[in-house]
């Protein structure tokens, strides 16, 4: 037979191409669907059964599928083998670093979460050694989890990751260690390391396991301690020329005493909505934070922002009115997205988008349709505030996929 050709899905392509694009379908059906008998994979893909036969034989050779039981409840004749992936022949890992601490999360080919860890980081131990703490925990978590070896590590941070080299690009306020962490991974596990802001991340998280699955675009906006935005435009997510899409803490906008400057989002938006100007909003209409919530060191300002919130919604009418007061502030910087991105959906994110969940959200989206005259949905992040970590496994867990079931 001397044919250089054969159909695939109604296109025509070279015998080895046509087999990497089977393969890459077989495996993500098996990921998706699975476990799947070979008349299962044929219906699925329309392709011949000796083609389905040579392909599955292939597969199992790779060591990435193997038989994991027989199906005949519904056939006569012999049994039919069901095949599926081998959930543990990769493993990828997400970190999610903060600048009080790491968490980590080892998933196998499946996404799978098989082990968990967590290391607190005080501000003043020497940033050498937590670097190399952070790598220990990696590695423990792998071995807990059986990993041969790490295929991809998901890191999620604070800060502008430069979308040229992949490298964090720390402002000021942020531990030193941050820098220095991705380098120490690669190095110390050897595997590639994919950096990624915090906020991204979550909006991974939210577009493919939460509020947000039904949506193409949408912007995520991430109400805490600190002030953020990501960007997804026809499910494709926008870092921006160096990184800054999303960095909506600098926004200036009405209501604040000042103006932001390039050194600092005082005077921006961060001053109407922060956990620790929640805080204050709070005060003002007669709501107690928790003690030490309004002194702006990070977690306290958020724990203390998302009790006040949620007292809030059970407080009755002074609740109401300090909800409408910070369902204003929040419109402001959605509408002023919309105007820009008309992105259709925003997703409140992070500790206060959380704490006020749908409640808030409903009073957002009331607010925004009276500043814009473009319909916007806004909805309450669901991942919760596990949603950094999941997004670095997700991402890691891409990676792999497209290494070993080819690249699309």
């Amino acid at each position: 037979m001397t044919s250089t050709s054969v159909s695939v899905a109604g296109r025509t392509a070279s015998p080895s191409t046509a087999r990497a694009i089977n393969d890459r379908l077989a495996l993500h059906l098996l990921k998706d669907k699975g476990p799947l008998t070979a008349g299962e994979l044929k219906s699925l893909t329309g392709l011949s059964r000796p083609t389905i036969a040579d392909l599955v034989e292939r597969l199992r050779q790779t060591g990435l599928v193997a038989v994991v039981g027989e199906s005949g409840a519904e056939r006569r004749g012999p049994n039919a083998r069901v095949y599926g992936l081998v959930a543990d022949s990769a493993h990828v890992a997400g970190v999610d670093v903060r600048t009080d601490g790491v968490a980590v999360c080892v998933a196998d080919l499946l996404g799978r979460t098989v082990a968990e860890e967590s290391l607190p980081v005080a501000p003043d131990v020497d940033p050498a050694h937590t670097v190399a703490a952070v790598v220990a925990l990696v590695e423990r978590a792998a071995e807990r989890a059986g990993a041969v070896r790490l295929h991809h590590i998901g890191i999620g941070m604070p800060g502008l990751i430069d979308p040229a080299t992949g490298e964090l690009n720390s402002p000021g306020g942020l531990p030193s260690w941050h820098r220095e962490l991705a380098t120490a991974l690669h190095g110390g596990l050897a595997a590639p390391v994919l950096l990624e802001n915090e906020v991204n991340l979550a909006a991974v998280a939210e577009q493919r396991l939460g509020a947000v699955r039904d949506r193409d675009t949408f912007v995520l906006l991430w109400l805490g301690h600190g002030i953020g935005a990501a960007v997804v435009l026809d499910r494709v997510l926008r870092r921006g020329a160096s990184g800054g899409t999303g960095e909506i803490g600098f926004l200036p906008v009405p209501g604040t005493v000042g103006l932001p400057s390039a050194t600092g989002c005082d005077g921006g938006f961060h001053s109407l909505v922060s956990s620790a100007a929640v805080c204050e909003l709070a005060q003002e209409h007669g709501l107690e934070a928790a003690a030490g919530g309004s002194r702006g060191d990070g977690a306290e300002d958020s724990g203390a922002a998302e009790a006040v919130i949620r007292a809030a919604l059970a407080a009755g009418e002074r609740g109401e009115t300090f909800l409408d007061a910070l369902a204003s502030r929040i419109a402001l910087g959605v509408a002023a997205i919309c105007a820009v991105l008309d992105p259709g959906c925003a997703v409140l994110g992070g500790e206060v988008g959380r704490a006020g969940g749908e409640g808030l959200a409903r009073r957002v989206e009331e607010h925004v349709a009276r500043l814009s005259p473009l319909r916007t949905w806004v909805r309450a992040g669901v991942v919760g505030g596990g949603g950094v970590l999941r997004g670095a496994v997700l991402t890691a867990l891409d990676a792999t996929q497209n290494e070993l079931f080819g690249a699309p």
